[in-house]
């Protein structure tokens, strides 16, 4: 399965400053393009950008699909309705992406095919791919930069969208250069930042 031909969605509304904002400290509501990704102003934009790569891996299915899709914070709406994201009220913490709402919520509204994976083995993600379904797949958010050690697996997600051979090829939401957000990998090197957990989608 060949690497699926459409355009790289972003969690940040400006991809040349996910840089500053994952690494040099920047506010995330310090986003000039914050209105892009349909939040109503831009403090709601900063609280919850950073918690939207399953959002955006879900935009980027759907374009790949009909070259159409709600923004950003459509789909969070219709997601959170569905329970696929919950707020501590008290703490203000944000916990999501829970898996098995959010498939509920892509089959209803979407018309996705979408299924659980609460545990995948790297096989298990490539005859998932060899079958046409995308993936997304729980990584380590370090795994935009490869070329160090792995500092752990899972917490962010990425859309796996097909391999070559040995070579996987994905999309990260919270990449940080051209290379990092259209990405491919060693299926070994991947496999040290993938936390065996996900959810496929065609």
């Amino acid at each position: 399965m060949s690497d699926h031909p459409f355009d790289t969605v972003t969690q940040f509304a400006s991809p040349d400053l996910i840089t500053a904002f994952v690494y040099e400290g920047r506010a995330h509501e310090d986003d000039p393009r914050w209105a892009e990704s349909g939040a109503p102003d831009p403090e709601t934009y900063g609280r919850w950008c950073g918690h939207m790569c399953g959002m955006a891996c879900l935009r980027m299915a759907l374009l790949a699909r009909t070259g159409d899709a709600p923004t950003l914070f459509e789909l969070l709406d219709g997601a959170r309705k569905y329970g696929a994201y919950t707020e501590d009220a008290d703490a203000g913490a944000i916990r999501g992406l829970i898996y098995a709402p959010f498939v509920q919520y892509v089959q209803d509204l979407h018309g996705l095919d979408a299924e659980v994976h609460r545990t995948l083995a790297v096989p298990e993600l490539l005859a998932l791919l060899d079958g046409g379904r995308l993936v997304l797949a729980s990584v380590h958010k370090e795994i935009r930069r490869p070329e160090n050690p792995s500092p752990g697996k899972g917490g962010h997600l990425v859309l796996v969208t097909g391999r070559r051979g040995d070579t996987v090829h994905f999309r990260n939401p919270s990449g940080h250069t051209d290379r990092a957000r259209t990405a491919s990998l060693p299926v070994a090197t991947f496999a040290g930042f993938f936390g065996g957990r996900g959810v496929s989608l065609i």
